[in-house]
């Protein structure tokens, strides 16, 4: 779909612009929440598939705050002026000069809220935030689902980003390490374990214990939350505990 606006003047210009949806300007940006989805990103919010964002993004507008999205390179003019920028499960990495934008953004008062899919592409923006990931997703031994990657995590600080919770649930998660600016909030049990060997069974060379699965922090003026896995907030897993979860995090994005 195209938005087209004409002023038609009496000898010049005939068209004065073309915006295509997916992508804004840093005008357009004022007060709201802006989905980065030009890093290959297969989940988006204009797509109302099972594995597909727009049951998050209606639940972020009932806040009240205004949902777009862009395909360009994330820069300092297109994030001037957005309240909240999310960047879930992008299969290519952002570049040197997005990263520097996007902890610029976050010094100067934004918030960004990251879920990761694959981890590279977050690598060097996590290096940014003092935050390291694992080599592979988790595995669980307690609160199991379906598959030992899927499982249930009740493990959760008193964040706000918890309220009303016991327990979310999870499927194909990172460990999580948080430095000096971060603190995990949410974490696995005891005996969660990560294949360090990549044999794709528990064995003495895997680490055992309690990973932080969610990170939350503050950075110059701005804040973040990193989630270790996007699937949490995609239409099919959206069930009471996780759609608590996302409404508690669209109240988070409202707050200045």
């Amino acid at each position: 779909m195209v938005f087209m606006r004409k002023i038609i003047f009496s000898t010049v210009f005939i068209m004065l612009s073309i915006c295509f949806i997916g992508t804004v300007s840093a005008s357009e940006n004022s007060h709201t929440v802006l989905f980065d989805q030009g890093h290959n990103q297969r989940f988006l919010i204009d797509d109302n598939g099972e594995l597909q964002l727009s049951g998050l993004a209606e639940i972020i507008r009932s806040t009240g705050l205004a949902v777009n999205s862009t395909k360009d390179k994330l820069s300092d003019e297109l994030l001037n002026g957005v309240s909240v920028l999310v960047i879930s499960g992008p299969f290519e990495a952002l570049n040197s000069e997005e990263v520097k934008s996007v902890v610029h953004f976050i010094e100067n008062g934004g918030k960004l809220a990251a879920m990761l899919h694959i981890g590279s592409p977050f690598d060097a923006l996590l290096e940014r935030l003092d935050i390291d990931r694992s080599n592979m997703v988790l595995h669980e031994r307690s609160n199991v689902i379906d598959a030992d990657t899927n499982f249930r995590v009740n493990k959760l600080s008193d964040s706000p980003l918890f309220s009303g919770l016991s327990q979310f649930s999870a499927y194909g998660c990172w460990a999580l390490n948080h430095g000096k600016i971060a603190t995990g909030i949410a974490t696995t049990s005891s005996e969660a374990w990560v294949d360090l060997d990549g044999d794709k069974t528990l064995s003495k060379g895997d680490m055992v214990g309690s990973f932080d699965m969610v990170v939350s922090g503050s950075f110059g003026k701005g804040s973040f939350i990193i989630f270790g896995d996007d699937a949490i907030f995609q239409n099919r897993y959206l069930d009471d505990n996780n759609r608590t979860l996302a409404q508690n995090l669209a109240n988070w994005m409202t707050i200045k």
